[in-house]
């Protein structure tokens, strides 16, 4: 199974978009799996997919939802090129919900375990507007312009709420259930509850404590699903967000450290510099000279 792992960065790309086009993309693609949920488009031609025990055909504007650690294979159902795109994303960091609402997160894990029905026709599909968002997913992605990544978060939120009520025309129920799935963590989700509180002191005795585990079982399993300690993992959260905040704000570098939870500027400048090879400020010169 480890064999077929297939590895991602759930730090510096919480999400992936892109485009699959079998004239330039070799075919088949092999098994196998990831931590990430994949959500699979169909925009020309016939595609197979096929997953632990079962295969499924799609056609143009047909999709397909893969819940995270599903092993898949693809493959090309017709002499026509298969032209797809897809989006792969950590649900735990889709955090936005309302008063009356579970997260996402525990919705589709629910999902999951009643194994609702993960592929959607183009009718479905049509009803959602799911070519669109996928095309502007990918758009905002390719540019990365300022908020691109709020506005992705905002169109995946219509494509997952739009694959939520796809379900309870079929007779999905949110019951309490699901609620109850909300306050709790796994080594799966954990990373939700550290990007939550990235700006406090941080320690891994408490976030081992948040999944019922020791400190020594979490950090082994941490280190297994993350391929690195839950400390570095932090620290990568935060020298991440610090380049948006030097890409995308004009805050000095105090109000930065004190904001993402660094002991003093001292010690973010020395953590940036360490991660990057570049002073904050000279990161900033130069992200700024890149988009002008």
């Amino acid at each position: 199974m480890s064999a077929l792992l297939e590895k991602s960065d759930l730090i510096n790309t919480p999400i992936e978009c892109f485009y699959f086009h079998s004239n330039k993309d070799s075919l088949p693609v092999k098994p196998h799996w990831h931590y990430y949920m994949e959500i699979l488009y169909v925009i020309n031609g016939v595609a197979q997919i096929d997953l632990d025990n079962a295969s499924y055909v799609l056609h143009s504007g047909g999709m397909i939802l893969l819940h995270p650690k599903t092993v898949h294979a693809i493959s090309s159902n017709h002499d026509f090129p298969l032209y797809m795109v897809g989006i792969k994303l950590d649900i735990s960091h889709m955090h936005l919900t309302t008063d009356y609402a579970p997260k996402l997160r525990s919705i589709f894990r629910f999902a999951e375990k009643k194994q609702l029905h993960i592929v959607f026709n183009a009718n479905e599909t049509s009803k959602i507007n799911a070519s669109e968002i996928f095309q502007r997913c990918i758009q905002e992605y390719r540019m990365k312009h300022y908020c691109y990544d709020m506005i992705i978060h905002s169109e995946l939120y219509k494509l997952l709420i739009g694959i939520v009520r796809c379900w309870q025309d079929k007779g999905f129920v949110i019951g309490h259930e699901i609620y109850a799935e909300d306050e709790k963590y796994d080594i799966y989700n954990i990373t939700e509850y550290i990007d939550a509180n990235i700006h406090s002191n941080l320690r891994v005795t408490d976030i081992a404590a948040k999944c019922q585990m020791s400190y020594s079982h979490f950090a082994k399993k941490f280190l297994h699903v993350y391929h690195e300690s839950c400390k570095s993992y932090i620290e990568k959260i935060r020298i991440h967000k610090t380049k948006d905040y030097l890409m995308f704000t004009d805050f000095d570098i105090t109000y930065i450290s004190l904001e993402l939870g660094f002991s003093d500027s001292s010690h973010m400048i020395k953590s940036f510099k360490g991660a990057t090879g570049l002073t904050p400020g000279e990161y900033r010169k130069r992200a700024i000279s890149n988009h002008n």
